[in-house]
């Protein structure tokens, strides 16, 4: 096991329970974490009640947060023709199409999230065993293979995130900064628990959500109520 640093020993000493804490509690705890220099990312993971091996159960989506996520992520749009240009006017870092995606099969990946057009899926289409291990691959379930390339740029631009279940069946995601006020995180929080509870498989059965924690980049979990 990593030694731990004595900062987050000290930490770790205020979690004076584990049981699981309601929500507005355990961000006014992990508010207290707020020791460090740099602003540290707030996220939270989720365990489910699903088998990962199963197609019809996998828990995939992506929201836009009421407070977004405090970064500025950096988009690319893989278009062509008027697609492309409205991606450059609407706020797009990197626009391209076959030029773009030679780039990228060379292991070019320095964005957040790609964007394609439908049209584009036959060039991008070979560039799955780049972005997706990298979650950046264009999906129609997350939005990202879309016509209306505008809005889905201000959206990721505003705070979108997007989130899948890994092998152990856990979905996590960044739901902010930890110098956020207090309700802005649990806002955050909130709207994206409450949007997994919606997109439950039908073939889940039994408990769905079975443990919530959340987190900053250098601190202890905190357990939250289901």
């Amino acid at each position: 096991m990593a030694k731990r640093s004595k900062r987050y020993r000290n930490d770790a000493k205020k979690l004076k329970s584990e049981n699981p804490q309601p929500l507005a509690d355990a961000v006014g705890l992990l508010k207290q974490f707020d020791s460090l220099k740099f602003n540290q990312s707030v996220e939270v993971a989720v365990r489910l009640g699903i088998d990962p091996k199963q197609a019809d159960q996998l828990v995939r989506g992506s929201i836009v947060l009421p407070h977004g996520i405090g970064k500025s992520l950096r988009v690319c749009v893989i278009a062509k023709g008027d697609k492309a240009e409205e991606a450059k006017t609407g706020g797009a870092d990197t626009v391209g199409d076959a030029d773009l995606v030679a780039k990228i099969k060379e292991g070019w990946t320095d964005f957040d999230v790609c964007i394609a057009t439908p049209d584009m899926m036959g060039l991008v289409g070979p560039l799955g065993k780049i972005l997706g291990p990298r979650g950046l691959m264009p999906s129609p379930r997350a939005g990202t293979v879309t016509m209306d390339v505008v809005k889905t740029i201000k959206e990721y631009k505003a705070g979108k995130v997007e989130f899948r279940n890994d092998k152990a069946g856990i979905v996590q995601a960044i739901v902010g900064k930890i110098k956020f006020e207090k309700q802005q995180l649990v806002e955050n929080i909130d709207a994206f628990l409450n949007y997994v509870q919606q997109i439950k498989p039908v073939a889940v059965k039994g408990v769905y959500v079975k443990s919530i924690t959340i987190s900053a980049t250098m601190s202890p979990g905190i357990k939250v109520v289901c």
